[in-house]
């Protein structure tokens, strides 16, 4: 007993000087900051020297999620941190040498990590690259972040027109890997923009620890810009914030072929094992094309999307379970209107499986209607939709969802 009454009062001596560090940390702020950075724009710091510099970002969407299943009418619902992040970025010694660093932080970012390939720990880092401008209008990337597939992937999770991104996405993008990246943009004529983007990573997605497994994965991406370059990168934010005095227009074209893809989805999905634990892998190529239009808060963004493998390789585990890689095709096609800060949205998604038996791609047409007010921007949202979903296998669902972003 009296062991235990030590430990308590151990315990709440601690918890009186923390409060009496954080009051004092707090009267500080209040009446010492006088920073010049603004909301949205993150913590930016550069050294006396100039020899480098710093900006800290923090991020997280709360989102409610509710789903009514039209044949059982079962209400399922949920609340939860779909996102939750860290980001530093900057340059060191040399504005040339820049880098990014992104952390996720909430369970969907680093679930899944419990696999010998992650070294069974969670999958924290998202981005670590370094990037170097070492020609006008040419740099190469080294590290880990996103492959140049299609646009709605590249496009940051905090800048997106709905809730989330669509049933094209999570099916067939290629996600994040580790390699190198190769830029180039040029001028045609006037106005016009060409863009290139070659990579070559390793091919089984982030935070891999093991050796390589199949062989390594290249992605090409090129991209025209009829109209000239877009207000702020609006090429890859979603909505028409900037509202363009001018029609902009780009069009992409990506290819990525998974050499002895070790994945059902190449970056992304279960590691494919025969049932006497040796690995199996067959090539996976996947083709992207999109557009995205923008003008006076007018937005069009349009993908398709088609995965093959080059061998319809099927696979049974050791509790007797069949798959196969997932293979097939889609499109997505998503409008919106903005008027002052408010934005209503449309969008139509269709999947398409080469094999509904096997696949673990599932075959489902989506109807989506979005509203999002903008408070600051993507910085401070609240956004909602409204979504029915057909399905070729399984109950057809009604989902709602509404989510608040905040980004400092």
């Amino acid at each position: 007993m009296m062991c235990l009454f030590g430990l308590c009062r151990y315990a709440i001596c601690r918890i009186i000087l923390l409060i009496g560090f954080l009051s004092t940390i707090g009267s500080s702020a209040y009446s010492q900051d006088e920073s010049n950075n603004t909301f949205g724009k993150g913590i930016q710091l550069v050294a006396s020297d100039s020899s480098f510099s710093m900006k800290f970002g923090l991020r997280f969407q709360s989102l409610y999620q509710g789903s009514l299943n039209v044949v059982t009418d079962k209400w399922n619902d949920q609340f939860l941190i779909r996102r939750a992040r860290l980001k530093f970025e900057g340059f060191a010694y040399d504005p040339s040498l820049s880098y990014k660093v992104e952390l996720g932080l909430s369970s969907r970012d680093i679930s899944g990590g419990d696999l010998d390939q992650h070294g069974n720990t969670s999958r924290i880092i998202l981005d670590a690259v370094l990037k170097w401008q070492f020609r006008e209008n040419w740099s190469l990337w080294a590290g880990q972040t996103k492959l140049p597939g299609n646009r709605e992937r590249v496009i940051s999770s905090q800048k997106m027109q709905f809730v989330d991104r669509s049933l094209l996405n999570s099916r067939f993008n290629i996600d994040r890997d580790i390699g190198i990246q190769l830029h180039h943009s040029s001028k045609i004529g006037n106005q016009a923009v060409f863009q290139q983007i070659l990579s070559v990573s390793m091919g089984e997605g982030r935070d891999i620890t093991t050796n390589n497994i199949g062989g390594y994965d290249y992605t090409l991406r090129l991209e025209y810009l009829p109209f000239g370059e877009f207000t702020g990168g609006g090429d890859y934010f979603g909505s028409d914030l900037k509202r363009e005095k001018s029609p902009k227009l780009a069009i992409g074209v990506a290819f990525d072929y998974n050499d002895g893809a070790a994945r059902q989805r190449g970056q992304l999905g279960a590691f494919v094992q025969g049932s006497n634990g040796n690995q199996l892998s067959t090539d996976l190529s996947t083709l992207f094309i999109d557009t995205h239009f923008k003008y006076k808060g007018f937005s069009f963004m349009g993908e398709y999307a088609n995965k093959q493998s080059s061998e319809q390789v099927f696979v049974v585990l050791d509790d007797f379970s069949t798959l196969k890689y997932a293979t097939g095709n889609a499109v997505n096609l998503q409008a919106g209107y903005l008027v002052d800060k408010s934005e209503w949205a449309i969008r139509y998604t269709q999947v398409n499986s080469d094999d509904l038996a096997y696949s673990s791609l599932k075959e489902e047409t989506q109807y989506t209607l979005g509203y999002s007010r903008y408070i600051v921007g993507h910085s401070l949202k609240l956004q909602s939709d409204l979504s029915y979903s057909d399905k070729a296998l399984g109950d057809n669902l009604v989902t709602f969802r509404v989510q608040f972003e905040i980004s400092f």
